[in-house]
């Protein structure tokens, strides 16, 4: 990614936050979601997931919209790929899913740059920004992209999530409570060089 690309950021007032049906998590718990993967892994192999960087900004400060479940778990919305799908088709799926009003087919998604690639070596909790050297076989890859949002746009959220926009400075070496990967962000934006509407 050039810096000297200007990617426009703009403010949050200009989003409208709508609400629709609940979509109740596919795993009651973490552990429910490695055994799920232990499974469907012996038929599919490696799991292969995308996740959305979504970024507005407030006061001129980059905020990334998360998803926010059962007022303690935050999330990038994305999901699990079917096994063959293309990356960035099945990701503008996912965010149509999640984000877009009820009754929309397709949603005008603008999928940006790979920011960054995290791995599963095992069925555990842990991920990992790199395949660690005795692992021939990863049990999960994520891909997680920045999406260019326009201007103004209408988000609807599932009743039993909230989206919250959670600022860099928030995130920045807070591992302990939003984890690894969501704590390395303000790292794999500051390449960014954005231009504040």
């Amino acid at each position: 990614m050039s810096h000297s690309q200007a990617i426009p950021l703009y403010p949050l007032s200009g989003y409208t936050f709508g609400s629709k049906d609940a979509q109740p998590e596919e795993d009651p718990s973490v552990a429910a979601r490695l055994q799920r993967l232990q499974s469907e892994f012996e038929t599919q192999g490696m799991r292969q997931t995308v996740e959305a960087v979504l970024v507005v900004h407030e006061h001129k400060h980059p905020h990334v919209l998360m998803l926010q479940i059962a007022n303690t778990f935050f999330k990038l919305p994305g999901d699990a790929l079917k096994p063959g799908e293309d990356p960035i088709e099945g990701l503008k799926q996912r965010l149509t899913q999640k984000l877009s009003p009820a009754n929309v087919d397709g949603d005008d998604w603008q999928i940006g740059e790979l920011l960054t690639v995290w791995w599963r070596p095992n069925f555990e909790t842990f991920m990992y920004p790199y395949v660690p050297a005795h692992i021939t076989q990863p049990k999960e890859m994520k891909r997680v992209y920045l999406v260019h949002l326009p201007e103004k746009k209408l988000l609807s959220v599932p009743k039993n999530m909230k989206l919250l926009a959670v600022p860099l400075f928030e995130l920045y070496d807070n591992a302990a409570r939003y984890g690894p990967q969501l704590s390395a962000l303000p790292h794999l934006l500051s390449r960014c060089n954005f231009d504040y509407k």
